[in-house]
């Protein structure tokens, strides 16, 4: 690890602790060098999930639009957002689970409909309506009698 003060390569671990709930470490490095103490940060690499869109088209997985997708779906209804937090934490470890670095938007949006379904009658309909793309009020009818 290079110095940032004199860019030595040389460095001795003063101190390491656990951060982030185990998920990094912290390291207080001193340059054998200078002296000058610095702190660094281990995390274990992983590879990210990447999502196929129906069209063929990729893109990496993004936490924040999905919640974004799913709050919307719940707005102004009786749901909490450490709940979709566990919507969405629940779908992100199936995902690594299955050991694939990919997975179909269809079944990403499957997984949220399969998980709001038992959450809000209302915010199921909602995200179905965009996700299955709605032209009429037949549809809602046609999910909302497939919900129960």
């Amino acid at each position: 690890m290079r110095c940032p003060s004199c860019g030595y390569g040389e460095s001795k671990v003063v101190d390491s602790r656990p951060f982030e709930d185990n998920a990094s470490i912290r390291r207080r490095r001193e340059c054998l060098d200078c002296g000058h103490r610095f702190t660094t940060y281990e995390r274990l690499e992983s590879t990210p999930l990447v999502v196929v869109k129906t069209d063929g088209s990729s893109q990496e997985y993004d936490h924040e639009k999905l919640f974004r997708g799913v709050l919307i779906a719940c707005a102004k209804r009786p749901i909490r957002s450490d709940q979709i937090e566990e919507v969405i934490d629940g779908i992100e470890a199936e995902l690594r689970n299955t050991m694939k670095n990919t997975v179909k938007s269809k079944d990403l949006g499957d997984m949220v409909l399969k998980r709001l379904r038992n959450l809000d009658d209302v915010a199921y309909v909602r995200f179905a309506s965009v996700y299955e793309d709605f032209q009429n009020i037949g549809e809602f009818a046609t999910a909302l009698e497939g919900k129960h």
